[in-house]
């Protein structure tokens, strides 16, 4: 014979119960034959003791949920770069660019700092560029030397910028997250968000006429949008006063080659922008 539940576990078995509903749960039974309510169920009508003919059944009800806070959206649109403002001067954006990478210090702001990081990884490359990269993260070449792009997806990076007629100190390559997260994986939203305050300081002091964005984190970030690469491909983007084009990260074209015609394209759009013309090729 089951012991009767007293008042307080009733209560807390209806609670229970609600819960479970809540969540999208069913009632289970000891056995296929057992197809009468539930022993919650059977709590929440048992008989009251010493109870008045009035009461002979007391239904107990379920305190209210509490409200759960919603999950909230780490992703926003950078901040606009005031070009109404004056400009950092020249030969002053290299000191302002220190100021910012003293301002990070041997950063701790969020979990990657705790990681396995070796080295914070700031940027490199023209002050006064035109031109700026914005990649990922770092890689392990990366963390290990302190530059952006010096492991085999940045000799491929150099290349590319070889074929729009330029080379790699006269353009400025930064990326989303400055430390390398754990086996190269895509950096967290919150390691992102962490990061990325810096990263619009750096353009603003540089105040490039085009950002490059390598890979979807990059646009992602930078365009405050999800949209996948094959829809952001092909056009120029407003991205905080000034312009963005998307292309592939050099680490996914070496992973499939068959993708570098198709960056070609996204960099003759930067070049057609630029008003650039790849180099001529020597003549035999």
């Amino acid at each position: 014979m089951s012991t009767p539940l007293l008042p307080e576990q009733r209560q807390q078995l209806a609670t229970l119960l609600a819960y479970c509903r809540e969540m999208g749960g069913v009632d289970f039974y000891r056995s296929q034959q057992d197809a009468g309510p539930s022993s919650v169920e059977a709590a929440m009508f048992q008989p009251v003791a010493n109870a008045g003919p009035a009461t002979i059944l007391q239904t107990v009800t379920p305190e209210p949920l509490p409200d759960m806070p919603r999950k909230p959206n780490l992703l926003t649109s950078p901040p606009l770069i005031d070009f109404s403002s004056p400009a950092i001067a020249p030969p002053d954006r290299a000191a302002a660019l220190l100021a910012i990478q003293n301002e990070i210090g041997d950063c701790t702001r969020c979990p990657l700092a705790f990681e396995g990081r070796h080295k914070i990884v700031f940027g490199d490359g023209d002050p006064n560029a035109e031109l700026l990269f914005v990649g990922e993260a770092p890689g392990a070449d990366e963390d290990i030397q302190g530059i952006p792009f010096v492991g085999r997806g940045g000799q491929l990076l150099n290349n590319m910028i070889a074929a729009m007629g330029l080379d790699r100190a006269r353009v400025y390559i930064a990326n989303i997250a400055k430390c390398r997260p754990p086996k190269n994986r895509v950096p967290e939203p919150i390691e992102a968000m962490t990061c990325t305050p810096f990263l619009f300081q750096q353009i603003g002091v540089v105040r490039p006429k085009l950002i490059v964005a390598l890979g979807a984190t990059a646009a992602t970030y930078l365009l405050g949008s999800k949209a996948s690469l094959s829809v952001l491909r092909g056009q120029v983007h407003d991205c905080m006063g000034t312009k963005l084009i998307v292309t592939y990260h050099p680490a996914y074209l070496l992973r499939d080659p068959r993708q570098k015609a198709e960056a070609w394209k996204d960099l003759q759009l930067a070049m057609k922008f630029l008003d650039l013309s790849p180099p001529k090729r020597a003549a035999n």
